[in-house]
């Protein structure tokens, strides 16, 4: 017994030994199939849901932290050689001359989105969540218990409201700026300078004319000499009739609908799908015409709140309320933006059987895909979801019955 105890015991360590290997071999294996959005998956590969960002965590950054330190130190060189840089549209204060169509397709197209979901609403329900603000679309709300914020109920369930278009389609506003190669908005001409929608913003320093916002377009180039933009250009030509014609929109002011745009409202036909359609390919148009004039004009956000501002740097308003902003002297934490923060998607729980009529209940939540509000009201108004959205709409799961539920592998 004595010398076959060591022989069992050697045994063991090299059943042991060879279990382990297997695993990490396993480990190594899933490792090299795992998604870059953190999913597992032998085949498909299906990107894992948005999550929220809590409030000490900072957006994450469009360009890395070294390469930020390597451009800011390659400025401060080159600030301390007195010498010009020559800048390109449109840093220069120019257009681009390509991206002035795009200007157009993107401000129509945003003229028809807003147009479709205005007269989609008034046959679909959109509900709002009175205390966290979430968003149901479609009758009756859901019943996922998700509501965590304080002066919830302790049972977490949500309290239910009439919601509207903002709430499927959030306003996001910035600064209009009469020349986006000048100075930033201070913070005592907070009141004085008009805000309008983020993405109007765009498409005006884009090549839009908007004649209750006026830009000044250049006709000269401005130049970049250690490290200062100098205009060489007299700052009113006097072809330009400054004040004349212009009709202003303060925050206490509405703007009225436009002749074009109550005539769009009038040529949408009184078919629900068709307007879906329409407003869907509208909202691709929009979003991806938005990322190209993002790639040449600058837009930045906050790395804590929701604010944005086109141009080429933030506004200094000290009016941002977000994670340590005394730090900050209430000052935005600036960084580049993406057409998210230009356009948020409202990520609201999809719903595949609308035949049917019933709850989305929490107990099988697991099993829900989610969309984009918008994209949620369309497709629920007969419009086709693209390719796109097919990862987290998951079409190709079977939601089971309650119980079902347990019998699922």
């Amino acid at each position: 017994m004595r010398t076959m105890l060591p022989r069992r015991i050697q045994s063991l360590v090299n059943l042991h030994d060879l279990i382990m290997q297997n695993s990490n071999a396993n480990i190594i294996g899933i490792n090299k199939l795992k998604h870059p959005c953190g999913m597992y998956s032998t085949g498909s590969i299906r990107p894992e849901f948005l999550r929220k960002l809590k409030k000490n965590e900072r957006k994450p950054l469009v360009t890395s932290i070294n390469e930020l330190k390597r451009l800011a130190r390659r400025e401060k060189k080159q600030r301390q050689m007195v010498k010009e840089k020559i800048l390109r549209p449109p840093e220069n204060g120019l257009l681009v001359k390509e991206l002035i169509p795009i200007a157009h397709e993107v401000y129509a197209a945003r003229s028809e989105l807003f147009a479709s979901v205005s007269k989609i609403v008034e046959s679909i329900s959109v509900y709002t969540c009175s205390l966290c603000g979430e968003v149901h679309v479609g009758h009756p709300p859901h019943k996922i218990r998700t509501c965590n914020v304080a002066g919830s109920p302790a049972n977490k369930e949500h309290t239910w409201s009439i919601g509207d278009m903002k709430h499927v389609l959030p306003l996001v506003k910035s600064f209009h700026l009469y020349d986006r190669v000048g100075r930033a908005v201070s913070h005592n001409e907070r009141l004085e300078v008009d805000r309008i929608p983020a993405v109007v913003e765009l498409c005006i320093q884009a090549g839009i004319d908007i004649p209750e916002y006026p830009t000044r377009r250049r006709i000269f180039p401005a130049y970049n000499i250690a490290g200062k933009v100098i205009d060489f250009e007299k700052r009113f030509p006097k072809e330009v009739a400054t004040g004349k014609g212009i009709e202003t929109c303060g925050f206490w002011g509405k703007r009225k609908k436009s002749s074009e745009e109550n005539k769009l409202m009038d040529m949408l036909s009184d078919d629900t799908q068709d307007v879906a359609v329409r407003g869907m390919e509208a909202w691709e148009r929009m979003r991806s015409g938005a990322s190209k004039l993002m790639q040449k004009y600058a837009v930045q956000t906050c790395g804590y709140c929701s604010e944005v501002q086109v141009g080429p740097k933030g506004h200094r308003v000290r009016n941002c309320q977000a994670y340590k902003h005394q730090m900050r002297d209430g000052q935005h934490a600036w960084q580049e933006a993406t057409v998210d923060d230009l356009v948020p998607p409202v990520y609201v729980w999809h719903v595949q059987d609308l035949t049917s009529g019933k709850q989305l209940v929490n107990d099988l939540k697991r099993y829900y895909g989610m969309l984009p509000a918008v994209v949620e009201l369309f497709a629920q108004a007969g419009a086709k979801v693209t390719d796109d959205y097919a990862g987290i709409m998951r079409d190709d799961v079977a939601v089971p019955e309650l119980d079902e539920e347990k019998w699922v592998v």
